[in-house]
């Protein structure tokens, strides 16, 4: 059976991530992806809690940037989590968002020298081995983990063929990120498996999820957020592989303007069905299929609002999965 969990992006009220995590674990969904951006709610200590009230999810701590948290930090905290639940535990690395690092003046340059020197530093302390990176971008020598070896997965969270070839060769999962077509999902995750050689790599990615027994009303949930994802330069072989059609340009004057309903007009209903898993229950059903059969061994539900939407999101990919 293939995989569905939740996210949270950490600006969503507490109130209603509980809520959804209690759908989330009666439903049987295997994890909570918990977001790391500046300035919402703190990812470890929301994962503490997500832990702590559930009985048997897992909790991956989403793209923890080593510019913001140092690789040893990043592997402390995960290392001491799986110490007080043990197995329930994952570490994915990203880069960051651009423009998070920049409201706190970093510059992330070399983002993949970066990374690769943050992958050799975690890898090392949650296998129990004393440190020895000397990198361009980041130092740990000499040292272990108190708690030594933890059985603690990481993951990278990548979009750029390099990046995505280093997730390949070096980690033990990949994050994509949401609003990934079937398509451009495929391709991607094609390239990650030449790049593992033969290796096990897991392949989970952020999907919108929006169901209802009104097809538009389902994707009227979705509108804003693809609207302010796929604006971006970087998905336009995204949307070219899909076929969607879509004025990028229009779109970004509307998202800054905070014009949003010139913003969602432009989200026709294709292009939420190319980019996401909304509509009827049918059609819900036949695009979590297709994902999955793109090569996601877990889909990671975002966007979801609320616990009544998460638990029918949950129940219509464990039927879908079943047969």
């Amino acid at each position: 059976m293939s995989d569905i969990s939740i996210s949270t992006d950490g600006r969503e009220p507490l109130s209603a991530f509980r809520d959804k995590l209690g759908a989330a674990e009666q439903g049987g969904a295997r994890a909570a992806w918990i977001a790391n951006h500046l300035f919402q709610r703190d990812p470890v200590s929301l994962a503490a809690m997500a832990l702590a009230s559930t009985r048997r999810m897992r909790v991956a701590l989403m793209a923890v940037s080593p510019f913001t948290v140092h690789p040893v930090q990043a592997a402390m905290a995960a290392a001491t989590l799986d110490e007080l639940f043990p197995g329930r535990v994952t570490l994915c690395l990203g880069a960051g968002a651009p423009a998070d690092l920049r409201s706190v003046g970093i510059d992330a340059a070399r983002p993949l020298w970066a990374m690769r020197e943050a992958l050799a530093i975690v890898r090392a302390l949650l296998d129990g081995e004393t440190v020895a990176v000397a990198g361009e971008t980041f130092r740990a020598q000499g040292r272990r983990l108190a708690g030594g070896r933890r059985g603690v997965p990481v993951m990278l969270a990548a979009s750029g063929p390099q990046m995505l070839d280093l997730a390949g060769s070096a980690a033990d999962g990949v994050l994509i990120s949401a609003g990934a077509s079937v398509e451009f999902l495929r391709w991607t995750l094609d390239g990650v498996r030449r790049a593992a050689a033969g290796r096990t790599v897991r392949c989970c990615g952020l999907v919108y999820g929006s169901v209802d027994a009104d097809e538009s009303r389902a994707h009227d949930r979705l509108r804003r957020s693809l609207a302010i994802l796929l604006r971006g330069a970087h998905h336009e072989r995204n949307l070219q592989l899909a076929g969607s059609s879509l004025d990028r340009a229009a779109l970004d004057r509307a998202v800054v303007a905070e014009d949003w309903a010139a913003a969602a007009a432009l989200v026709t209903d294709d292009v939420v069905r190319r980019h996401a898993a909304s509509g009827t229950p049918e059609q819900v059903e036949e695009r979590f299929a297709a994902y999955h059969a793109a090569g996601l061994d877990e889909i990671v539900l975002a966007g979801v609002g609320d616990g009544e939407q998460v638990a029918r999101l949950v129940q219509l990919e464990r039927r879908q999965g079943t047969r």
